[in-house]
Formats: structure tokens, sequence, C-alpha cells
């Protein structure tokens, strides 16, 4: 992905002065490899509590971090250079072991894409490089109050003041709110008459004064990634923190926010429908009738029920594969193929841990099943924007050579 690049230079830093990423190369396998090792030794150990107790994952998130922050930054930044084939197959990882987690990792990972797209030497050396180093945590805040699932439409204001951006308004369901070190904020110029999605984007400290977070999150699901609300009270900040160009965010929400936030969270929730699969594939093994002795792996009903699922997944996993690859090629079914992902697998994680649980009975019914977990937090796949009808209509106007906006 060429617009992914540090250029030659990165801004006069020298690469002593920061360690680069554990994981490099050009291919996934290793961070993939990467990922399941964190996720055995940490993520999985830690996924119940951090549900149970509504807990930001501060443990899984600094293991992941620490080897795996930089994944999408660029290598001349010390990062791995990788794609959304990756963000695919490592969110995949992450999910199976904890949702929470890995949706807090992925929304790190999409405002690292944003912040790489168009950086300027500065935001190389403060923001990238420290990203890429594990020092550093990155967060989206693009969602308001009052406008739905429809992200792109931001009315945070943003006024002019000379050397200095003024910022005003509030955010919603900010993941990793509180927790992170910076944080892509969306805006429109105050008191003009902006068109809708020509807005601008800039990177806020997490220190900067004006900032208040909003109630901790207690959603039904996705427990662990504090997704608060963020009030902006005149909140000042360095123009060196724009992104790009004033108005120009519609690129970014098309070209970048749009493709590494559908597969972050296409490869969570695959993640978490394999999770479920497994889950009931091991109790089905393990049960027996109490009086017969017959174990339930040999009732036919029960085979059916579970190949089905597994086709499911399988599918499920294949169209998220091939959307990622289409899409880092930049080939021409890319743009339908990362819409459907996110949208076939919201369907397929709600179905089979739905199935799953049908077929655990009353065990899987239970409060500390595993499988009650991977219900609820597959059920937020369908309420995070943009919204499964949404995505579904956007693919056929897609196909259709329609504006996916409408006119």
């Amino acid at each position: 992905m060429g617009w992914l690049s540090c250029g030659k230079h990165a801004g006069g830093v020298r690469r002593g002065e920061r360690r680069r990423s554990v994981v490099t190369g050009t291919e996934p396998g290793v961070a993939v490899a990467t990922a399941r090792r964190l996720a055995d030794e940490v993520l999985a150990p830690n996924a119940a509590l951090v549900d149970a107790e509504r807990r930001w994952p501060a443990e899984g998130m600094s293991a992941l971090l620490s080897e795996l922050g930089g994944l999408v930054v660029p290598e001349e930044c010390g990062g791995m250079g990788l794609g959304l084939s990756a963000v695919a197959r490592v969110g995949e990882v992450t999910g199976r072991a904890c949702a929470s987690t890995s949706i807090c990792l992925g929304m790190h990972l999409v405002a690292s894409a944003v912040i790489s797209a168009r950086a300027t030497d500065h935001q190389r050396r403060h923001l990238l490089e420290p990203i890429a180093a594990g020092e550093h945590l990155t967060t989206l805040a693009l969602s308001e109050p009052g406008t739905g699932g429809e992200f792109w439409l931001a009315r945070t204001a943003m006024e002019n003041k000379g050397d200095r951006l003024l910022l005003t308004g509030e955010k919603s369901f900010v993941t990793n709110g509180g927790h992170a070190d910076s944080y892509v904020v969306s805006t429109v110029a105050g008191g003009a008459d902006t068109l809708p999605g020509r807005f601008s984007c800039v990177l806020l400290d997490a220190d900067a004064p004006g900032m208040t977070w909003g109630a901790p999150w207690t959603g039904m699901g996705m427990r662990g990634n504090d997704s608060r609300s963020l009030r902006l009270d005149g909140v000042s900040l360095p123009r060196t923190r724009l992104l790009g160009e004033e108005g120009d965010q519609i690129w970014y929400v098309f070209n970048v926010v749009a493709p590494y936030f559908l597969i972050a969270m296409a490869g969570t929730y695959l993640g978490v429908a394999a999770a479920a699969l497994e889950e009931v594939r091991r109790h089905l093994l393990r049960r027996r009738h109490a009086l017969s002795g017959d174990a339930l792996a040999a009732q036919p009903m029960v085979q059916h029920r579970l190949g089905s699922m597994w086709a499911r997944v399988e599918r499920t996993r294949r169209l998220i594969h091939q959307a990622a690859e289409e899409a880092d090629a930049g080939g021409p079914e890319g743009l339908p193929a990362l819409l459907s992902a996110k949208a076939e697998v919201a369907e397929t994680v709600e179905s089979v841990t739905n199935e799953a649980l049908t077929l655990a009975g009353g065990i899987g019914y239970a409060g500390d099943s595993p499988l009650h977990r991977h219900l609820r937090d597959g059920r937020a796949a369908h309420v995070m924007a943009p919204l499964t009808d949404t995505l579904r209509m956007w693919t056929g106007r897609a196909l259709l050579e329609q504006p996916l906006l409408g006119e």
C-alpha cells in the first residue's frame, strides 16, 4: 500500500534512538504466530475477568503493543509495514481469545493506519516511531451523539487560531477511552456551511486541557473495551496535529478508516464465531447420555448442525481473507468485498453463537460459560457502525456504480 510510507528519511531520528518492532518483515505469518502466542499466554487467561469485572485489558494491551503495536506502521518508521491481510488474521487470533482486547488493538491499528497515510515529518518522528516501538497507544474518536452509525458526519467544531486549532464538541463510543496516548478526532470548520463528509481530522493528545470523559462503559458485551463519551471544551492543539489537509477527511474515511475498521472488526468477530464453534465441538465430544451411554457426537442431528456451523464460519473466513487481499492489492472487487465481509461476519457470529448455545443446552446457558460471553460479545457486530443494513446497501451501490453516500 504505497500511500502508507514514511519516505526515505524518518525526520532525522537515528534508528538507535528507538527499538524497532519485535516482529519485522513483509509476511503476516510471523505476526500471526506472535499474536497466537500472546493470545494463549496473556489474553485467554484474562478474558473471563476482563468480561466479569468490566475492566480495560491493560495486561493484554501491553503485551500486544510491545510486539505488534507497529503492525501497520511503515517499515521506514520502525514498523512492520503490513496491511489488511495481517490485520484480519491477527484479529481472528486475538478475537478467539478475548474480543474486548481484540477490538482495543483493532482501533489502535486503524488509527495507526490513519496517521501513517499522510504523515508529516513531525508526525513520523513524534507519533509513528513511538507507535512502532510499542510506546504509544492511539485510537479513534469519530462517532458523535445524534448521528447514529453515520460516523462520517462530524459536528465537532475546529477553529483556526493562528498556529493553534481549537476543538469544541462531543464524541461517543471512544474505544480505549481514557487509556490511549492519542485520539484521531474528526472535526468540521467552525461556523462554516461545510458539506457532509468535508471534515478534517486531527490527533489529540491524551493530556490536552479541556477534555472530559463520560462514565465507564457498561455494555451487554465487549465489556472491556472502555468505550466512553468524550467532551471537548475549547481544546487547543498545535497545527502539527492536523492530519493531511483541511477538509479532505472523506478521503481518509473511504481509503483508510473504512477498510481498516471493517477488517479489524471482521477479524475479531470471526474469532468469536470460531471460538464458539470450537467450544461447542469440545463439549459435544465430552458429553454422553447418562442412561444409554451414547455420545452426543454420534447423533446425526448434532453432526448435521455442527457441520453447517463449520461451513458458515469457513465461508466467512474465506470472504474476509479474500476481501483483505483484494483491497491490499488495490483490486476492483476490494470495496464490495470489504463491505460484505463485516456484514457477513455479523450474521455469522450471531448465528453460530446462538446455535452453539442451543447445542450445549443448559451448560452453555450458564453465566460462567464461555459461550455466554461469546454470545454477548458477538451481538455487538451488528451494532457497531457501519450497520449491517447500511453495508448491504453500500455493497449494492458499489456494484451498480452508484455513490455510496447517495446523491
